[in-house]
Protein backbone atom coordinates (compact mmCIF):
# COMPACT_ATOMS: atom_id res chain seq x y z
CA UNK A 1 0.00 0.00 0.00
CA UNK A 2 2.82 2.36 0.66
CA UNK A 3 3.96 2.66 -3.00
CA UNK A 4 0.37 3.44 -4.02
CA UNK A 5 0.17 6.20 -1.42
CA UNK A 6 3.44 7.65 -2.61
CA UNK A 7 2.23 7.64 -6.20
CA UNK A 8 -1.02 9.31 -5.19
CA UNK A 9 0.86 11.99 -3.32
CA UNK A 10 3.06 12.57 -6.33
CA UNK A 11 0.00 12.80 -8.59
CA UNK A 12 -1.66 15.32 -6.25
CA UNK A 13 1.47 17.44 -6.22
CA UNK A 14 1.72 17.35 -9.99
CA UNK A 15 -1.96 18.29 -10.36
CA UNK A 16 -1.47 21.17 -7.95
CA UNK A 17 1.58 22.40 -9.87
CA UNK A 18 -0.31 22.03 -13.13
CA UNK A 19 -3.19 24.11 -11.78
CA UNK A 20 -0.77 26.79 -10.68
CA UNK A 21 0.86 26.87 -14.10
CA UNK A 22 -2.50 26.79 -15.85
CA UNK A 23 -4.01 29.79 -14.11
CA UNK A 24 -2.12 33.04 -14.69
CA UNK A 25 -3.27 36.27 -13.08
CA UNK A 26 -1.90 39.40 -14.79
CA UNK A 27 -2.10 42.69 -12.81
CA UNK A 28 -3.70 45.81 -14.21
CA UNK A 29 -1.50 47.85 -16.63
CA UNK A 30 0.70 44.84 -17.26
CA UNK A 31 1.14 42.28 -20.03
CA UNK A 32 2.82 38.88 -20.34
CA UNK A 33 4.40 37.22 -23.35
CA UNK A 34 3.51 33.51 -23.75
CA UNK A 35 5.78 31.15 -25.68
CA UNK A 36 5.03 27.59 -26.67
CA UNK A 37 8.11 25.52 -27.14
CA UNK A 38 10.15 28.72 -27.45
CA UNK A 39 7.89 30.35 -30.01
CA UNK A 40 5.68 33.38 -29.41
CA UNK A 41 2.05 32.38 -29.02
CA UNK A 42 0.10 35.28 -27.55
CA UNK A 43 0.11 38.19 -25.16
CA UNK A 44 -1.74 37.88 -21.87
CA UNK A 45 -3.65 40.98 -20.81
CA UNK A 46 -4.71 42.02 -17.33
CA UNK A 47 -6.96 39.57 -15.49
CA UNK A 48 -7.31 35.78 -15.22
CA UNK A 49 -5.74 33.81 -18.06
CA UNK A 50 -5.47 30.06 -18.82
CA UNK A 51 -2.35 28.52 -20.35
CA UNK A 52 -1.31 24.97 -21.11
CA UNK A 53 0.97 23.81 -18.32
CA UNK A 54 4.42 22.48 -19.15
CA UNK A 55 3.87 23.53 -22.78
CA UNK A 56 3.22 27.25 -22.56
CA UNK A 57 5.66 29.40 -20.61
CA UNK A 58 5.73 33.08 -19.59
CA UNK A 59 8.66 34.72 -21.38
CA UNK A 60 8.40 38.25 -20.05
CA UNK A 61 6.15 40.42 -17.90
CA UNK A 62 6.06 44.06 -19.00
CA UNK A 63 4.77 47.10 -17.13
CA UNK A 64 2.57 49.19 -19.46
CA UNK A 65 2.58 52.29 -17.26
CA UNK A 66 4.61 55.37 -18.12
CA UNK A 67 8.18 55.03 -16.93
CA UNK A 68 10.69 57.69 -15.92
CA UNK A 69 14.35 56.95 -16.57
CA UNK A 70 17.11 59.45 -15.66
CA UNK A 71 20.35 59.15 -17.57
CA UNK A 72 23.76 60.13 -16.13
CA UNK A 73 25.48 63.33 -17.34
CA UNK A 74 26.88 63.03 -20.82
CA UNK A 75 29.75 65.19 -22.16
CA UNK A 76 28.71 66.98 -25.35
CA UNK A 77 30.79 69.31 -27.52
CA UNK A 78 29.12 72.50 -28.76
CA UNK A 79 29.70 74.23 -32.08
CA UNK A 80 32.26 76.60 -30.49
CA UNK A 81 34.28 73.61 -29.16
CA UNK A 82 33.19 73.77 -25.53
CA UNK A 83 32.40 70.64 -23.54
CA UNK A 84 29.17 70.72 -21.53
CA UNK A 85 27.65 67.99 -19.37
CA UNK A 86 23.94 67.41 -19.93
CA UNK A 87 21.59 65.40 -17.72
CA UNK A 88 18.48 64.01 -19.40
CA UNK A 89 15.26 62.42 -18.22
CA UNK A 90 13.12 60.27 -20.52
CA UNK A 91 9.38 59.64 -20.01
CA UNK A 92 8.38 56.61 -22.07
CA UNK A 93 5.59 54.00 -22.21
CA UNK A 94 5.43 50.50 -23.70
CA UNK A 95 2.61 50.30 -26.21
CA UNK A 96 3.40 46.88 -27.75
CA UNK A 97 4.67 44.23 -25.37
CA UNK A 98 5.56 41.81 -28.19
CA UNK A 99 7.69 44.39 -30.06
CA UNK A 100 9.36 45.52 -26.84
CA UNK A 101 10.32 41.87 -26.20
CA UNK A 102 11.43 40.70 -29.63
CA UNK A 103 12.41 43.83 -31.62
CA UNK A 104 15.19 44.99 -29.28
CA UNK A 105 17.29 43.16 -26.73
CA UNK A 106 17.13 45.90 -24.05
CA UNK A 107 14.98 48.89 -24.88
CA UNK A 108 16.24 50.86 -21.85
CA UNK A 109 19.85 50.64 -23.01
CA UNK A 110 18.82 51.29 -26.59
CA UNK A 111 16.92 54.45 -25.57
CA UNK A 112 19.89 55.67 -23.52
CA UNK A 113 22.37 55.25 -26.34
CA UNK A 114 20.01 56.78 -28.88
CA UNK A 115 19.48 59.76 -26.56
CA UNK A 116 23.22 60.34 -26.22
CA UNK A 117 23.95 60.18 -29.95
CA UNK A 118 20.96 62.35 -30.86
CA UNK A 119 21.86 64.90 -28.19
CA UNK A 120 25.40 65.16 -29.51
CA UNK A 121 24.12 65.75 -33.03
CA UNK A 122 21.75 68.50 -31.88
CA UNK A 123 24.18 70.28 -29.54
CA UNK A 124 26.98 70.02 -32.12
CA UNK A 125 25.08 72.51 -34.31
CA UNK A 126 24.62 75.09 -31.52
CA UNK A 127 26.99 77.40 -29.71
CA UNK A 128 27.09 77.60 -25.92
CA UNK A 129 24.82 80.61 -25.57
CA UNK A 130 22.14 79.09 -27.76
CA UNK A 131 22.48 75.76 -25.96
CA UNK A 132 21.83 77.40 -22.59
CA UNK A 133 18.79 79.33 -23.85
CA UNK A 134 17.17 76.75 -26.16
CA UNK A 135 16.05 73.96 -23.87
CA UNK A 136 12.58 73.75 -25.36
CA UNK A 137 14.02 73.53 -28.86
CA UNK A 138 16.45 70.78 -27.81
CA UNK A 139 13.69 68.87 -26.00
CA UNK A 140 11.39 68.99 -29.01
CA UNK A 141 14.10 67.88 -31.46
CA UNK A 142 15.26 65.08 -29.16
CA UNK A 143 11.73 63.83 -28.56
CA UNK A 144 10.96 63.77 -32.28
CA UNK A 145 14.00 61.64 -33.10
CA UNK A 146 13.45 59.25 -30.17
CA UNK A 147 9.76 58.82 -30.84
CA UNK A 148 10.40 57.97 -34.48
CA UNK A 149 13.20 55.51 -33.71
CA UNK A 150 11.48 53.75 -30.78
CA UNK A 151 8.15 53.33 -32.57
CA UNK A 152 9.20 49.99 -34.08
CA UNK A 153 10.26 48.81 -30.62
CA UNK A 154 6.75 49.27 -29.26
CA UNK A 155 7.88 52.29 -27.20
CA UNK A 156 6.32 55.74 -27.17
CA UNK A 157 8.50 58.58 -25.83
CA UNK A 158 6.15 61.07 -24.20
CA UNK A 159 8.61 63.67 -22.93
CA UNK A 160 12.32 64.43 -22.89
CA UNK A 161 13.67 66.90 -20.33
CA UNK A 162 17.13 68.34 -19.83
CA UNK A 163 17.72 68.44 -16.09
CA UNK A 164 20.96 70.41 -16.19
CA UNK A 165 23.41 71.90 -18.66
CA UNK A 166 26.77 72.44 -16.98
CA UNK A 167 29.42 74.38 -18.92
CA UNK A 168 33.12 74.23 -17.90
CA UNK A 169 34.20 75.92 -14.65
CA UNK A 170 36.13 78.66 -16.45
CA UNK A 171 33.12 79.46 -18.58
CA UNK A 172 30.90 79.55 -15.48
CA UNK A 173 33.27 82.06 -13.83
CA UNK A 174 33.26 84.24 -16.95
CA UNK A 175 29.47 84.09 -17.15
CA UNK A 176 29.14 85.05 -13.48
CA UNK A 177 31.44 88.04 -14.00
CA UNK A 178 29.47 89.09 -17.06
CA UNK A 179 26.18 88.75 -15.22
CA UNK A 180 27.58 90.77 -12.30
CA UNK A 181 28.74 93.50 -14.69
CA UNK A 182 25.33 93.54 -16.37
CA UNK A 183 23.60 93.85 -13.01
CA UNK A 184 25.89 96.73 -11.99
CA UNK A 185 25.24 98.41 -15.32
CA UNK A 186 21.47 98.08 -14.94
CA UNK A 187 21.70 99.39 -11.37
CA UNK A 188 23.69 102.44 -12.54
CA UNK A 189 21.21 103.06 -15.36
CA UNK A 190 18.26 102.81 -12.98
CA UNK A 191 19.94 105.16 -10.51
CA UNK A 192 20.69 107.70 -13.26
CA UNK A 193 17.13 107.41 -14.51
CA UNK A 194 15.86 108.01 -11.00
CA UNK A 195 18.03 111.13 -10.60
CA UNK A 196 16.90 112.37 -14.01
CA UNK A 197 13.25 111.80 -13.17
CA UNK A 198 13.71 113.54 -9.83
CA UNK A 199 15.28 116.57 -11.52
CA UNK A 200 12.49 116.67 -14.07
CA UNK A 201 9.85 116.54 -11.35
CA UNK A 202 11.68 119.24 -9.37
CA UNK A 203 11.87 121.48 -12.45
CA UNK A 204 8.21 120.87 -13.19
CA UNK A 205 7.36 121.78 -9.60
CA UNK A 206 9.41 124.99 -9.76
CA UNK A 207 7.79 125.84 -13.10
CA UNK A 208 4.30 125.34 -11.71
CA UNK A 209 5.25 127.33 -8.60
CA UNK A 210 6.58 130.20 -10.74
CA UNK A 211 3.45 130.15 -12.89
CA UNK A 212 1.19 130.20 -9.85
CA UNK A 213 3.28 132.96 -8.23
CA UNK A 214 3.14 135.06 -11.41
CA UNK A 215 -0.60 134.52 -11.69
CA UNK A 216 -0.99 135.53 -8.06
CA UNK A 217 1.10 138.66 -8.58
CA UNK A 218 -0.85 139.53 -11.72
CA UNK A 219 -4.15 139.10 -9.90
CA UNK A 220 -2.83 141.16 -6.97
CA UNK A 221 -1.67 143.92 -9.32
CA UNK A 222 -5.03 143.86 -11.07
CA UNK A 223 -6.81 144.07 -7.73
CA UNK A 224 -4.54 146.96 -6.62
CA UNK A 225 -5.13 148.79 -9.91
CA UNK A 226 -8.82 148.17 -9.59
CA UNK A 227 -8.72 149.50 -6.00
CA UNK A 228 -6.76 152.58 -7.03
CA UNK A 229 -9.13 153.19 -9.91
CA UNK A 230 -12.04 152.80 -7.52
CA UNK A 231 -10.41 155.23 -5.08
CA UNK A 232 -9.73 157.78 -7.85
CA UNK A 233 -13.29 157.41 -9.03
CA UNK A 234 -14.60 157.93 -5.52
CA UNK A 235 -12.36 160.99 -5.04
CA UNK A 236 -13.39 162.32 -8.43
CA UNK A 237 -17.02 161.81 -7.67
CA UNK A 238 -16.58 163.37 -4.24
CA UNK A 239 -14.86 166.42 -5.72
CA UNK A 240 -17.58 166.90 -8.28
CA UNK A 241 -20.24 166.26 -5.74
CA UNK A 242 -18.68 168.91 -3.41
CA UNK A 243 -18.47 171.45 -6.28
CA UNK A 244 -15.14 173.09 -5.15
CA UNK A 245 -14.59 176.75 -6.00
CA UNK A 246 -11.53 178.35 -7.58
CA UNK A 247 -9.96 179.26 -4.25
CA UNK A 248 -9.86 175.66 -3.05
CA UNK A 249 -8.26 174.47 -6.28
CA UNK A 250 -5.65 177.25 -6.07
CA UNK A 251 -4.85 176.28 -2.53
CA UNK A 252 -4.33 172.66 -3.57
CA UNK A 253 -1.98 173.75 -6.36
CA UNK A 254 0.09 175.75 -3.90
CA UNK A 255 0.34 172.75 -1.57
CA UNK A 256 1.75 170.62 -4.38
CA UNK A 257 4.53 173.07 -5.32
CA UNK A 258 6.93 172.15 -2.45
CA UNK A 259 6.63 168.44 -3.32
CA UNK A 260 7.56 169.21 -6.90
CA UNK A 261 10.72 171.02 -5.71
CA UNK A 262 11.91 168.18 -3.43
CA UNK A 263 15.30 166.64 -4.22
CA UNK A 264 18.82 168.08 -4.60
CA UNK A 265 18.86 167.53 -8.34
CA UNK A 266 15.82 169.78 -8.94
CA UNK A 267 17.45 173.15 -9.64
CA UNK A 268 14.64 174.24 -11.94
CA UNK A 269 10.98 173.23 -12.01
CA UNK A 270 8.36 173.98 -14.57
CA UNK A 271 5.14 175.74 -13.76
CA UNK A 272 2.33 174.43 -15.98
CA UNK A 273 0.20 176.89 -17.80
CA UNK A 274 -2.93 175.66 -16.03
CA UNK A 275 -1.64 176.94 -12.68
CA UNK A 276 -2.18 180.50 -13.83
CA UNK A 277 -5.92 179.94 -14.01
CA UNK A 278 -5.83 178.33 -10.61
CA UNK A 279 -4.01 181.28 -9.02
CA UNK A 280 -6.35 183.88 -10.41
CA UNK A 281 -8.63 183.32 -7.47
CA UNK A 282 -5.78 184.11 -5.09
CA UNK A 283 -4.66 187.24 -6.90
CA UNK A 284 -6.01 189.59 -4.29
CA UNK A 285 -4.45 187.67 -1.42
CA UNK A 286 -0.98 187.68 -2.96
CA UNK A 287 -0.86 191.37 -3.68
CA UNK A 288 1.14 192.28 -6.78
CA UNK A 289 2.04 188.69 -7.79
CA UNK A 290 1.02 188.04 -11.33
CA UNK A 291 0.82 184.33 -12.22
CA UNK A 292 2.26 183.23 -15.52
CA UNK A 293 -0.29 182.58 -18.12
CA UNK A 294 1.58 180.42 -20.59
CA UNK A 295 3.81 178.32 -18.34
CA UNK A 296 7.46 178.94 -17.45
CA UNK A 297 10.19 178.07 -14.99
CA UNK A 298 10.52 179.25 -11.38
CA UNK A 299 13.89 179.00 -9.67
CA UNK A 300 14.09 176.83 -6.61
CA UNK A 301 14.87 178.69 -3.39
CA UNK A 302 18.56 178.49 -2.64
CA UNK A 303 19.49 177.72 -6.25
CA UNK A 304 20.60 179.94 -9.12
CA UNK A 305 18.16 182.62 -10.08
CA UNK A 306 16.72 182.46 -13.52
CA UNK A 307 14.55 185.06 -14.98
CA UNK A 308 11.23 183.80 -16.24
CA UNK A 309 10.79 184.91 -19.81
CA UNK A 310 7.53 186.57 -20.65
CA UNK A 311 4.99 184.40 -22.22
CA UNK A 312 3.08 185.64 -25.20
Amino acid sequence: MEPIIIVLIILVVLVFIALIKTIQVIPQASAAIVERFGRYTRTLNAGLNIVVPFIDSIRNRIDLREQVVPFPPQPVITQDNLVVNIDTVIYYQVTDARAATYEVASYIQAIEQLTVTTLRNIIGGMDLERTLTSREEINAALRGVLDEATGKWGIRVNRVELKAIEPPTSIQDSMEKQMRADRDKRAAILQAEGVRQSQILTAEGEKQSSILRAEGEAKAAALRAEGEAQAIRVVFESIHAGDPDQKLLSYQYLQMLPKIAEGDANKLWIVPSEIGDALKGLGGALGNFTPPTGGGSIPKPGGPKHETPPID
